[in-house]
């Protein structure tokens, strides 16, 4: 509801929102030890175009909405302890393009929004009660977004306006390794912590990567979404990032319960006390180039459809 916020969740969840571990915080990079068990992971099947089911506006002002993830997507290695089944994404937003909503900060900067990929480990058969009663049941990848003056506008000839419980088939031809494209997956953060909403279990292994989110100027071609194609060569790719355009469209096409209720805005949670965060030893860095992310494209495509 618009009158429920973060300050009133360890009154809503005393046994898990007030706990000792909980999430998001600020990553001081500085102070991240190295851990040379932080290995690369192995994302199977996040180049299933048909992996990628509905989108769902959740109805909970903390959240907005989902996405949901068909059976046969995994991701393991990374330090984590086993395989983990992916089960949905969601992003993280402020108030349009002149606030930024990411929940964690890394050196006291939020990004314009947080792309979360929530996994539970494969033992437990997709069974989130059992997962969350787990210190390491979860493990949630993080994903900033950031935006630049100097992208391009897309602007949608019809939006979808989303009211509570209502969900659209995502469209074909979008994979999760279409929405990563452009983000080196080695580089990463990692600490033990709960789910940002209640009831904030803390049962996360959290993973923040460190290169955030872009997305392509290059607009003229929505092949790229629509029929599954992906940038041929690096001579395709460009350096500039989502438009601001983008980034209000989530702001203005989530309703909380219906299209006459407020828009969900500021979709983060604040700040919590730091924990221990570990990162690759630094030799471990490898140098990374590729196409940039087709995500708000392709979300945009869902959600205002040109």
């Amino acid at each position: 509801q618009p009158n429920c916020n973060d300050s009133t969740w360890p009154i809503i969840a005393p046994n898990y929102c007030s706990g000792i571990h909980q999430s998001p915080i600020n990553i001081v990079s500085a102070s991240a030890q190295p851990n040379a068990t932080l290995t690369p992971f192995t994302f199977q099947n996040f180049n299933n175009t048909s992996a990628l089911k509905t989108i769902l506006n959740s109805g909970y002002t903390s959240e907005g909405w989902v996405v949901t993830i068909g059976s046969g997507v995994r991701v393991s290695g990374g330090g984590l302890s086993e395989a983990y089944d992916s089960l949905q994404f969601h992003l993280h937003w402020g108030n349009g393009s002149s606030v930024p909503g990411s929940e964690h900060t890394v050196d006291g900067k939020r990004y314009a929004m947080e792309l979360h990929i929530v996994n539970s480990k494969s033992s437990y058969n997709q069974n989130t009660t059992l997962a969350v009663a787990d210190s390491t049941g979860i493990a949630a990848l993080g994903f900033f977004i950031e935006v630049r003056k100097d992208a391009c506008t897309f602007f949608p000839s019809e939006v979808v306006f989303l009211s509570s419980g209502e969900s659209t088939l995502m469209a074909p031809g979008i994979s999760l390794d279409d929405l990563l494209v452009g983000v080196n997956r080695t580089k990463y953060y990692r600490y033990l912590g709960s789910l940002t909403t209640p009831m904030c279990n803390e049962a996360v292994v959290w993973t923040v990567f460190k290169d955030p989110i872009q997305v392509s100027k290059d607009l003229v071609s929505c092949s790229c979404v629509q029929h599954s194609k992906s940038c041929k060569s690096a001579s395709q790719c460009v350096t500039d990032t989502i438009s601001h355009f983008q980034i209000d469209l989530f702001s203005t096409t989530v309703h909380i319960t219906n299209s006459s209720s407020p828009f969900v805005t500021n979709v983060y949670r604040d700040i919590q006390p730091a924990q221990p965060v570990t990162t690759q030893p630094s030799s471990s860095s490898s140098t990374f180039t590729s196409c940039y992310s087709v995500l708000l494209m392709a979300l945009s495509l869902v959600l205002g459809r040109s």
